[in-house]
C-alpha cells in the first residue's frame, strides 16, 4: 500500500471518477472537463518520467494562468517534480537571479514571455532547456532535462524517474514577493499544500457547485493556495483570467455567475470605482475574499452596500500561506483586524526584543507553526534556520492581539523606525496620509536624522485632478499626528514600487529616500 496520503496528483485522478464531465476550468472561453484535464496531466507526467526527469528535480514556468500551466502543475504532483512559477513582471536581470536559484531541469516558457526568458537566458553561463507549450498544449514536445551537475537540494532528487511520490517531497517552489531585499524560493511539500487547503475549506468552504473565479497571479502562492487548488480538490469550475481589468471582472461576475474570488484591496478598490459598479448584478457572489492588506473601512462599506460579504485574510508564502481568517459576519465589527487563526494553524506572539512567548493581549512579533509551514528556503540552510529558529516560523510582522484572540498586524518589524527614542509605525503614517481627500496612496520610510536618528520619508501619489502640496500635507498630518510622527520630507511621485501581490515594496524606496535626504531634497 502506498503511504502517500497527501499527495496533490491523486486529485484530479479522483475528480475524473467523481466528476469527469464537469468542467474544471474555464480559459478564454475554452472549456476543460476534469476527465480532459487529468488525461492530459497524466499523459504529460509519463512524458517527463520517460524523458528522465527525476523526482525533486525543478519545472520553472514563465506563463500566465492558463489551462496549460495548471495541466503542468499536475503533471508535476504525479511525477514527484517541482513546479516552480517566476514573474513575468520581473526584468531579465531578476530572472536569471531566480533561475540560477532555483537551478530547474527545465523552463516552459509561454508564447507572451519569449523575450523576456531570452533575454535572461542569455545571462546565464549554463542557461536550462527551454520549451514552449504547442497548440495542443504542453504536452507536445519534452525535451531532456538539463543539469548543472551541482549540490543536490532535497532528498528527493535522489530517487529514480517514477518513484512513488511521498508526502514530504516538494511540489510547489514559489518565490516570496520581496517587500525586502532579495525574494527566496520557498519550497512547498504536498503535505503542506494539503493541509493549507483542509484548513481553507474548513474556513472558506468551497462545493462542486461553486464558480470561482481566479485573479491573482499563478507566479504568487495565492494563485494556487487560496482557492484554485480548493476548488479542483472539491469539483467546483475554475475561471481563469490572465490580467485583472476591472471592467471585464465585473462583466465575468454576471455572466459567468461567479460565486466567489479572492483579490487584494487595489484590486477591489478599482471594481468599486468602476463606473459599472453600482449596476452590475453581484447576486451570485456568495463570498468574496481579502488577502494581501487590511481592507479600509470605506471600501469595506462599499462592498457591504452592495450586499457582498467579505472575508478578509492574512498570510505569507512561508506558511501556505493562510494563516489568519476574519470571517464575514465579523468583518463590521472588527475592521482592520485580520482575524483569528485558520484550523490546523498554531499562532503566538513573541516580545521583538526578548523572544519570550507572551500570553493573553500582547503586542508583538507574530510566530506560526503547523503542517503547512515550508520546508525550508531552497538550499540556503541559513536562513531557513533563521526564519524557524525555536520550532516557529518567524513573520517578522508587529501584531497586537487582543482579550478574544483576533489579530491586527501593525507593521513590518523592519520597516519600524526609532525617532528620538520612540517607535514609528510607518502604516499609522501611511493612513493618515491616505486619509486626505488629494491623495490616492502613501508609502513612508525611516531615513537618518542627525538630531532624532530617523524621521520619516514620505512617498506621495496625487488623486488625479485634486490639487495638494507639501505644506497642506504637513499642517494634515500635523493635526492627526505627534510630533516625531510626523515625516520630515516629502517626495510626490507618478506610483509607488510594488510586489507581484500589490504590497508596497518600502525596501527599493529606501535607497532613494536617503539620496534625496542626504541633498536636503
Amino acid at each position: 500500500m502506498n503511504a502517500a496520503l497527501h499527495t496533490l496528483g491523486r486529485w484530479t485522478t479522483d475528480r475524473a471518477v467523481a466528476t469527469p464531465g464537469r468542467t474544471a476550468i474555464l480559459d478564454a472561453g475554452v472549456a476543460l472537463t476534469y476527465r480532459e484535464l487529468e488525461d492530459r496531466a497524466t499523459r504529460l507526467a509519463g512524458r517527463l518520467v520517460a524523458a528522465g526527469y527525476r523526482p525533486g528535480e525543478r519545472v520553472a514556468t514563465l506563463s500566465g494562468n492558463s489551462s496549460d500551466h495548471v495541466v503542468l502543475f499536475f503533471a508535476c504532483a504525479k511525477s514527484g517534480l517541482v513546479l516552480t512559477p517566476l514573474s513575468w513582471r520581473l526584468r531579465p536581470a531578476e530572472v536569471a537571479v531566480q533561475l540560477e536559484t532555483a537551478d530547474p531541469a527545465l523552463l516552459v516558457v509561454e508564447e507572451d514571455f519569449g523575450s523576456l526568458a531570452a533575454e535572461a537566458c542569455a545571462l546565464l553561463p549554463m542557461p536550462p532547456s527551454r520549451v514552449r507549450p504547442g497548440r495542443s498544449g504542453i504536452e507536445e514536445e519534452v525535451p531532456a532535462p538539463h543539469r548543472r551537475g551541482t549540490g543536490r537540494g532535497y532528498r528527493a532528487e535522489e530517487r529514480a524517474p517514477g518513484s512513488p511520490v511521498q508526502d514530504e517531497d516538494p511540489v510547489l517552489m514559489p518565490f516570496t514577493s520581496g517587500t525586502e531585499g532579495a525574494s527566496k524560493a520557498v519550497v512547498l511539500t504536498h503535505a503542506n499544500c494539503f493541509w493549507n487547503n483542509l484548513a481553507l475549506s474548513r474556513t472558506l468552504e468551497i462545493t462542486s457547485s461553486d464558480v470561482v473565479l481566479a485573479v491573482l497571479p499563478q507566479f504568487h502562492t495565492g494563485g494556487w493556495n487560496i482557492q484554485p487548488l480548493l476548488a479542483w480538490w472539491s469539483g467546483a469550475t475554475v475561471v481563469m483570467e490572465r490580467t485583472f481589468d476591472a471592467g471585464r471582472v465585473l462583466s465575468l461576475i454576471e455572466d459567468r455567475s461567479i460565486t466567489t474570488l479572492m483579490a487584494v484591496p487595489a484590486q477591489y478598490l478599482m471594481l468599486a470605482e468602476h463606473p459599472r459598479f453600482a449596476t452590475t448584478d453581484l447576486s451570485s457572489l456568495r463570498l468574496a475574499v481579502v488577502g494581501g492588506a487590511s481592507m479600509p473601512p470605506a471600501l469595506m462599506r462599499a462592498w457591504h452596500a452592495r450586499d457582498v460579504p467579505l472575508v478578509q485574510g492574512y498570510g505569507l508564502t512561508e506558511a501556505g500561506p493562510n494563516v489568519l481568517s476574519l470571517p464575514a459576519e465579523d468583518a463590521r465589527e472588527k475592521v482592520g483586524w485580520m482575524g483569528r487563526p485558520y484550523p490546523h494553524v498554531e499562532v503566538a506572539v513573541a516580545d521583538p526584543v526578548t523572544g519570550r512567548l507572551l500570553e493573553g493581549p500582547a503586542t508583538g512579533e507574530l510566530l506560526v507553526g503547523g503542517p503547512s509551514v515550508f520546508a525550508g528556503y531552497f538550499r540556503d540552510p541559513e536562513a531557513t534556520a533563521r526564519a524557524l529558529s525555536g520550532g516557529w516560523l518567524h513573520t517578522g510582522d508587529l501584531v497586537e492581539r487582543d482579550a478574544e484572540g483576533y489579530f491586527r498586524i501593525v507593521d513590518r518589524l523592519k520597516d519600524i523606525f526609532v525617532s528620538g527614542g520612540e517607535n514609528v509605525v510607518p502604516a499609522e503614517v501611511e493612513q493618515v496620509l491616505t486619509a486626505h481627500p488629494a491623495v490616492a496612496a502613501a508609502a513612508v520610510v525611516g531615513t537618518p536624522h542627525e538630531r532624532w536618528g530617523e524621521t520619516g520619508h514620505a512617498f506621495v501619489v496625487r488623486r488625479s485632478g485634486v490639487p495638494v502640496d507639501e505644506t497642506e500635507l504637513r499642517e494634515h498630518c500635523a493635526r492627526l499626528l505627534a510630533g516625531y510622527k510626523q515625516p520630515t520630507h516629502y517626495t510626490f511621485v507618478p506610483d509607488l514600487p510594488r510586489t507581484g501581490l500589490e504590497k508596497i515594496a518600502r525596501g527599493r524606496l529606501r535607497p532613494p529616500a536617503r539620496e534625496r535626504t542626504h541633498h536636503g531634497h
